[in-house]
């Protein structure tokens, strides 16, 4: 199926590794322009490397994103370079462990700024070039904005906010046909969920206690399953979706465990 994406650019926070790779590799396979924003000059260069020597066109800017002038000179590079930006895809962020009964409210504050922040930032920096263009904005989300997880209170929060914020944009910017979604992500095998299972003694059993409890194959998401769905949420295929909280899951999040 043709998405018609081809020669998009669209912005994707984090686009160069877990998730956010993912997207920017789809992106890249149906003749769009990912256009990478990350801190780590490494994996950003090396991503962008990897979808031109597979003969496809990707754009780059090196930004902390807790940093507002960065991300402001990020859009204007992309702009500068591309000439557009037609869509937006706000991927980055962290689960940090901040909770309630051990963290405190700077801790809870500042994840706040590095998981929630941004996404509002960058939409309102690349709103004028979406309104010109009719784009789009999809949201990465995390189960823990409906579910809870224990012990990462500013993590859940933040991804409250970004549910939220999907609506409320959604809302805000129909009279430019612009449309908002999210993709909500439950157990995704990332290089950072790696890092987390590889903390544990008990490393396979931890991990088939967790794929054990989803439903559909009892197995994990994938990257490239996550960034499918993002794909078609920015493309016209899904041209009157707006609004929607999207769960990429296996059913983890709303199917009846137990009974499965």
């Amino acid at each position: 199926m043709d998405l018609y994406l081809k020669d998009k650019v669209i912005l994707v926070t984090g686009g160069s590794a877990g998730i956010g790779k993912g997207i920017s590799m789809g992106l890249a396979a149906e003749g769009a322009i990912p256009f990478i924003i990350g801190r780590n000059k490494q994996t950003v260069d090396a991503t962008v490397t990897e979808i031109e020597r597979l003969g496809f066109r990707a754009g780059k800017a090196y930004a902390e994103l807790m940093d507002g002038q960065a991300c402001q000179q990020a859009v204007d590079d992309a702009i500068a370079e591309f000439g557009k930006i037609d869509g937006l895809v706000n991927n980055a962020g962290v689960n940090d462990s901040i909770g309630l009964e051990h963290g405190t409210v700077e801790q809870f504050t500042e994840s706040i700024h590095k998981n929630l922040t941004h996404y509002y930032q960058m939409a309102q920096l690349v709103l004028p070039q979406l309104k010109q263009n009719k784009g789009s904005i999809v949201n990465i989300g995390s189960k823990t904005s409906v579910m809870g997880q224990g012990g990462t209170s500013g993590y859940a929060a933040a991804n409250g906010g970004r549910n939220a914020l999907t609506r409320e944009w959604a809302v805000e910017l129909v009279p430019y046909s612009i449309r908002v979604n999210a993709v909500i992500v439950a157990e995704c095998y990332t290089p950072l969920y790696e890092r987390w299972i590889k903390t544990f003694d008990n490393q396979e059993e931890k991990l088939r206690s967790i794929t054990d409890k989803i439903p559909l194959e009892k197995r994990m998401t994938t990257e490239k399953e996550i960034a499918d769905m993002v794909l078609f949420l920015l493309s016209s295929r899904s041209s009157h979706t707006t609004g929607q909280l999207v769960f990429v899951d296996g059913g983890y999040t709303h199917l009846d465990k137990p009974v499965l």
